[in-house]
């Protein structure tokens, strides 16, 4: 059962992936038929990823007080129907259009709050050790194959209209949504909820003992987000400004950084354990593998240097990122798991939010700039990682 609810729980980031990824090749037809300006067509992701990480907390909080399912399961419902909306909204005239179609994608963003984060937090429920690491490697995993397939998808629905993208989200959620409520039972491992006092005496205590250290994980998942969401969202312009790229081609061509992605991340899973040294290691060398990537484009920007060498990029992230998984969710007991692992949710939106908007302000001054500026942050976040000492705040089961 254990087995079974993995693979179900793993489905969850699959579908929330979609929300923004999957419109990624279609946001410039979407800009020319809605008459939105390039920083208008980036806030189609960032709204979405904004209002998803101010909500994530809440959504942990939650889960921690009433129970996981009771959460995860009306904010799957929730992010399909702000899917839905989005998708009629670019039916209506084109002084609306743009407000409706915002407005339902941070409906959309709360919904996707209660959902990866929080099957993240029954997959650290679940599982100890290192079934846990595995299990955060498949989960990874499963986020980067919905980064592959869902430019594919997105192109492909795009051939018919721009808008059909949003109108996929509720046919891959409802069935998965089914199958949660059916097969996935509330965790036997979540203990009860304690007082309101003794719940905050839990987080002020992690606070003091590990706050320095979480701080370091959040700022290395912020990172690390930004770079990859905002460099796709270059790549999907550049591709149609720079070499007239559209389509299914822009697609394939899109899904080799985050196809990357996914195998790193499902090999790391494999490789680390919580209580070694492995998550820490393997999170700097991939933090690293994306800052090389990032200070080689200063230099290489030509079309073939920039597609072979997104693959290091993709494969940073994805050790980085499920290293990161099981440092943040071995990092609380359970009582304080949801909303610790939620914050950590919370700011990974946060830096998917921020990309798009960040390099759609950068890269018309200077593409130099913009790589180099990223590579820096790169380096800074794993300098950050390094420095902070994580010997005394030994792994919870």
């Amino acid at each position: 059962m254990k087995r079974q609810g993995a693979w179900l729980l793993a489905g969850v980031p699959f579908v929330m992936v979609l929300g923004n990824s999957m419109l990624i090749p279609v946001l410039p037809s979407l800009k020319k038929a809605l008459g939105m300006s390039t920083f208008q067509t980036g806030l189609v992701i960032s709204l979405f990823s904004l209002a998803a990480g101010l909500s994530i907390p809440w959504a942990g909080l939650l889960a921690d007080r009433v129970g996981r399912r009771r959460v995860l399961l009306p904010a799957l419902a929730l992010y399909a129907l702000g899917g839905l909306g989005a998708g009629f909204s670019c039916f209506l005239s084109s002084a609306l259009a743009p407000i409706l179609l915002l407005l339902s994608r941070a409906v959309q963003g709360v919904g996707a709050a209660g959902t990866a984060p929080v099957a993240m937090v029954m997959v650290g429920d679940l599982f100890q050790g290192g079934k846990r690491s595995r299990a955060l490697g498949i989960f990874e995993a499963s986020n980067g194959l919905g980064k592959i397939l869902s430019p594919l998808l997105g192109a492909a629905a795009g051939l018919l209209g721009f808008f059909w993208p949003f109108f996929l989200f509720p046919c891959f959620v409802f069935p998965l949504l089914v199958l949660l409520w059916w097969l996935v039972p509330e965790p036997e491992s979540r203990p009860k909820a304690v007082s309101s006092q003794t719940y905050w005496e839990i987080l002020k205590s992690i606070g003091r003992q590990k706050g320095v250290w979480l701080a370091s994980i959040f700022l290395a998942g912020l990172t690390t987000l930004l770079t990859l969401f905002g460099f796709l969202f270059f790549l999907s312009e550049h591709f149609e400004t720079a070499w007239r790229i559209k389509g299914l081609l822009k697609g394939t061509l899109l899904a080799l950084p985050t196809g990357c992605t996914c195998l790193a991340a499902f090999l790391t899973g494999k490789l680390i354990k919580p209580r070694s040294r492995l998550p820490r290691l393997f999170a700097l060398s991939g933090m690293f593998l994306m800052a090389l990537f990032f200070a080689g484009l200063i230099f290489f920007q030509q079309f073939w240097p920039l597609v072979a060498l997104s693959g290091l990029a993709g494969i940073g992230a994805g050790a980085t990122l499920t290293s990161l998984n099981t440092l943040a969710t071995s990092s609380a007991g359970p009582q304080a798991r949801g909303l610790v692992t939620s914050l950590y949710g919370g700011v990974r939106f946060l830096g998917a939010a921020s990309g798009p908007s960040l390099f759609s302000l950068l890269v018309p001054h200077s593409l130099p700039l913009t790589f180099g500026l990223t590579a820096a942050l790169c380096l800074l976040s794993a300098l950050v990682l390094f420095l902070v000492k994580p010997e005394a705040t030994g792994p919870h089961p």
